[in-house]
C-alpha cells in the first residue's frame, strides 16, 4: 500500500518504511507526525482511492529523523557592458521523515 501526500507545496510517494526529504517542518527529531493532505491511496488489492482533492479519512504517520541543509547553490547574475555582477548563495533546509503507516478509515 502506498499514498501520495502533499507537504511543502510538493507531492511525495509515501510507503511504509520509506524515507523522504520534505521542506523544513517545525518538529523535533524523534517526533511523530500525521500528514493529513493525502491525494491518493493505492491499496495492495482493489481499486485506488483518488481524492477530490483529498481522500477523506486517509492519514500518513511519519517519524522525524532529523533536519539538514542541502548543498549550497550559487546564484550568479551578470550583465555585459554594465559592470553589473552579483553573486549569492543559498542552502535549503529539509526535514527527513520515515513513513511508518498509511491508514484509511
Amino acid at each position: 500500500m502506498y499514498a501520495v501526500v502533499r507537504t511543502g507545496g510538493r507531492q511525495f510517494r509515501a510507503e511504509p518504511g520509506k524515507i523522504i526529504d520534505v521542506e523544513k517542518l517545525n518538529a523535533e527529531a524523534g517526533a511523530r507526525l500525521t500528514l493529513n493532505e493525502v491525494l491518493l491511496v493505492v491499496p495492495d488489492e482493489g481499486a485506488p482511492l483518488i481524492g477530490r482533492p483529498l481522500v477523506n479519512g486517509a492519514t500518513v504517520q511519519a517519524t522525524v529523523l532529523g533536519h539538514y541543509r542541502a548543498k549550497k547553490i550559487i546564484i550568479w547574475k551578470y550583465r555585459p557592458g554594465l559592470r553589473y555582477r552579483r553573486r549569492r548563495g543559498h542552502r535549503q533546509t529539509y526535514t527527513r521523515l520515515k513513513i511508518e503507516d498509511v491508514t484509511v478509515i
